[in-house]
């Protein structure tokens, strides 16, 4: 007697309809789950590892009580200021192992009536020595940038190439773009020559300051790229043990301690995750039993029908599969759509660099998470499937009746 297999498994399915969606909903959490949760992790991963091979230096010297202020503006974007003597960018030239220096200087817009946009981040750096935001643009400029020109970090949409506006008495025009990298600092930040502070007029309730003449001769942070002979921890300690009063950050170590904090925040949703993985393993196991329980009848039929013992197993085994992709996609679609929807709150609660992952990444996520619901279902129907085509078709017969 020939017979479909998946003919049949369709029609037990649907005979079975609520205890069916039950395993289908049992698997989705699980799926729901690990995708939202890997998928966060990887976007995280990913926005860090891009935004600081963007940022260009292998090491980044700050002040050094302001490291944790360094930390919060590279990480969460948050406009800080602080200085150091400029003349440190020279000494940091001639130390060994240094290859390439870019100093920036860090500025944000007041609250007083000074400016068309409140609390933007404003970075200068130096056009001759920039290895940093100048690579970066999504459109090469077609002259050398000048004073009062500008570059838009991804994230600051009102502004875009050509437009004009005005911060500190001085009329800026947007000449580019940088690329989307998913990190705060550089995608919500406005990139001027350090020659445009000059002229910077803050009017306050007590009179009009001068900015330039404050941070004439200081500088926020130098950036460093190391000779590729020389490891950036080197080149680090080198620089901490020449120059007093300063904080040399390897990049390096701003990805792997922010992989550590995410990992603790996350590892209690990945322990949830791996609980309910195991459950859900259970508790599939325990219905294809009775499954198998209340169909000895129909299975001892279809043996005495001439199926074999094989096509007994890939019976049951074919329907916990489809009832396991079935929820693995639900799962899939719910924990993306939450993601998406949710990205906004997800990005402020992490407070760290937050970006949708790579096509190719989330593929292989998606795929990733079949997989695991596909094994999730036929681990836990193989003993009762193991249990099914050992049955001998007269006893399957009596017992069922």
């Amino acid at each position: 007697m020939s017979f479909s297999l998946s003919t049949l498994a369709y029609k037990n399915i649907r005979r079975k309809f609520f205890r069916s969606m039950a395993i289908v909903a049992a698997v989705m959490v699980v799926a729901a789950t690990l995708f939202s949760v890997t998928t966060v992790m990887d976007s995280v991963e990913t926005s860090l590892k891009r935004g600081t091979r963007r940022l260009g230096a292998d090491v980044m010297v700050v002040p050094k009580n302001s490291e944790a202020k360094a930390m919060a503006s590279l990480l969460a974007g948050e406009p800080s200021t602080y200085y150091m003597d400029r003349g440190i960018e020279e000494k940091i030239r001639k130390i060994e192992g240094v290859k390439k220096v870019a100093g920036q200087l860090f500025l944000k817009t007041s609250s007083y009536k000074c400016c068309d946009t409140g609390d933007m981040f404003i970075v200068g750096f130096e056009p001759e020595h920039d290895f940093t935001i100048t690579p970066w643009l999504s459109e090469s400029l077609k002259k050398p940038l000048v004073p009062r020109e500008g570059i838009m970090g991804r994230a600051i949409t009102a502004y875009i190439p050509g437009s004009s506006f005005q911060i500190y008495g001085q009329l800026i025009t947007v000449v580019g773009a940088l690329e989307a990298t998913g990190m705060p600092f550089i995608d919500n930040a406005l990139y001027l020559p350090i020659d445009s502070f000059k002229g910077m007029i803050e009017t306050t309730d007590n009179g009009s300051v001068n900015i330039f003449d404050q941070i004439n001769n200081e500088i926020s942070t130098i950036l460093v790229q190391a000779d590729p002979e020389y490891a950036p921890r080197r080149v680090a300690i080198f620089i901490e043990s020449k120059i007093d009063g300063v904080k040399a950050i390897v990049s390096e170590d701003v990805v792997a301690t922010v992989r550590k904090q995410l990992f603790m925040l996350l590892r209690s949703i990945l322990s949830i995750s791996v609980i309910l993985w195991i459950m859900s393993i259970l508790l599939i196991s325990v219905v294809f039993s009775m499954i198998v329980n209340e169909r000895q009848r129909e299975l001892g039929l279809l043996r005495a029908l001439g199926a074999k013992r094989i096509d007994i197993f890939k019976l049951i085994i074919s329907e916990a599969a489809v009832l396991s992709i079935s929820g693995g996609i639900i799962g899939i679609g719910i924990g993306g759509l939450f993601l998406y929807i949710f990205r906004a709150p997800i990005k402020a609660a992490l407070n760290v660099p937050y970006m949708w992952p790579q096509p190719i990444n989330l593929v292989l996520l998606v795929l990733i998470c079949l997989c695991l619901s596909f094994l999730t279902g036929t681990l836990a129907a193989l003993y009762p499937a193991v249990k099914s085509m050992k049955m001998e078709p007269y006893a399957a017969i009596r017992g069922g009746e």
